[in-house]
């Protein structure tokens, strides 16, 4: 089991290394380390060369993510339609979160990038389309109407990731899935600690649009 759990998270990592923000900037001559807030994610990609690079990035992303999560899935269902003889040891569900794991820490630490990344919103959005559809809708949701309110990308996020627990006991989730969503909360947390900052001081950059 911990050998599955191991090859998951490492097939996770490396996908979650391969970072579009920096991919989809380059394509149109931009370093996005050097621009903008200096994050190589998706609302900065958006913030510096407009809404369809952006929801580009943000979009692989998510699929990343989702395919970090469906890991477990997708080689089941090769196992199954190549009738081979192999049992994958241990829980789907525990092997979609190391899936999971491995590519949110390798969006936010690549191994490409000198273990820099982006916040890991997206990604986390699309894996838990897999783990826990109905919190991370709830939370999509709130998410829109934080933005909507405050025009601050930082602390929607920030609520879209407390929520998820929140959803996860309402809705009377098991324990594994819950303590799973409160992680993920923390982790939400601690990497948007900087926005945090600037935030409570007043210094947080509203989203702008740009054509």
């Amino acid at each position: 089991m911990l050998v599955a759990i191991g090859v998951f998270a490492l097939l996770g990592y490396l996908i979650g290394s391969v970072n579009f923000a920096v991919l989809v900037a380059k394509k149109h001559g931009v370093d996005i380390l050097k621009e903008g807030s200096g994050n190589p994610g998706a609302t900065n990609v958006k913030r510096v060369l407009g809404k369809g690079p952006g929801n580009l990035v943000f979009a692989l992303d998510a699929l990343k993510g989702f395919v970090g999560a469906g890991l477990p899935t997708l080689v089941g269902y090769v196992i199954a339609s190549q009738n081979i003889a192999v049992v994958i040891p241990g829980d789907s569900f525990v092997h979609g979160v190391a899936g999971f794991v491995g590519t949110l820490l390798g969006h936010c630490f690549s191994c490409f990038l000198k273990f820099k990344g982006g916040k890991g919103v997206a990604s986390t959005i699309g894996g838990l389309l897999v783990l826990l559809p109905v919190p991370i809708l709830i939370g999509a949701a709130l998410w829109g109407l934080v933005f909507l309110l405050s025009r601050y990308v930082s602390l929607a996020s920030i609520a879209l990731g407390v929520s998820l627990p929140v959803s996860c006991f309402f809705l009377k989730y098991g324990q594994s899935q819950f303590w799973f969503a409160a992680a993920i909360a923390a982790f939400n947390v601690w990497t948007h600690r900087s926005n945090i900052g600037r935030l409570l001081a007043g210094t947080e950059n509203r989203f702008v649009k740009k054509a």
